[in-house]
C-alpha cells in the first residue's frame, strides 16, 4: 500500500510537470491574408486576374449589346412578319440568351479555377515561410491574427517578410 502511495504520488507529480511545460508553450500570430497580399507573386497573379476578367467582360458585352440589337430589330419588324417568323426569331433571342448564361457560368468556373491555380503556390510559400521562421525563433504555435481578438504574441510579419525579401 504505500509503495501504491509513492507510485500515485510520483504519477501526480509527472503530470504537472507535463502540463506546467505544456502551458509554456511559445505563440505567435501572424495576418496571413495581409502577408499574401504583401508577396510579389500576389500581385502580378492579381493583375493577371484583372486582365483575364477583363477580357470575359469585354467579350460579355459585345454579346448582350448584338442580342439587344437583334431583339430591337426584330421587334421593330415584328408587325411586318408572319406569327410563324416572330416565333422563330423569338425562340432565335432566347437560344442566344441562354448561350448568354452558359458563357457566364463558364467564364465564373474560368477565373475560379485561374485564380485557384495562381494563388496554390503563393499560399504555400507563405506558409512555408511562417513555419521557416517559427521554428527559428523556437515557437511552437501561430495564430492567424485576422481571426484574434486578443494578441498578447509576436507578430511574426516583419520577421517573415524579412525571410520573403519582401
Amino acid at each position: 500500500m504505500k509503495h501504491f502511495k509513492s507510485l500515485l504520488f510520483a504519477a501526480v507529480l509527472f503530470i504537472g510537470a507535463t502540463t506546467f511545460t505544456s502551458a509554456q508553450s511559445k505563440v505567435a500570430h501572424i495576418d496571413t491574408q495581409k502577408l499574401i497580399e504583401a508577396m510579389p507573386d500576389y500581385i502580378s497573379a492579381q493583375a493577371e486576374i484583372d486582365k483575364l476578367k477583363a477580357t470575359y467582360q469585354a467579350e460579355l458585352q459585345d454579346q448582350l449589346t448584338e442580342l439587344n440589337n437583334k431583339i430591337k430589330q426584330y421587334e421593330s419588324e415584328a408587325g411586318s412578319q408572319t406569327a410563324e417568323e416572330n416565333l422563330r426569331r423569338k425562340q432565335e433571342v432566347t437560344k442566344i440568351d441562354q448561350s448568354i448564361t452558359l458563357y457566364q457560368q463558364n467564364q465564373y468556373q474560368d477565373m475560379q479555377k485561374k485564380n485557384e491555380a495562381l494563388m496554390k503556390p503563393i499560399i504555400a510559400d507563405a506558409k512555408k515561410a511562417i513555419q521557416e521562421v517559427a521554428k527559428a525563433q523556437g515557437y511552437e504555435y501561430v495564430l492567424d491574427s485576422a481571426m484574434l481578438l486578443v494578441s498578447d504574441g509576436k507578430d511574426l510579419m516583419a520577421d517573415v517578410k524579412a525571410h520573403l525579401k519582401i
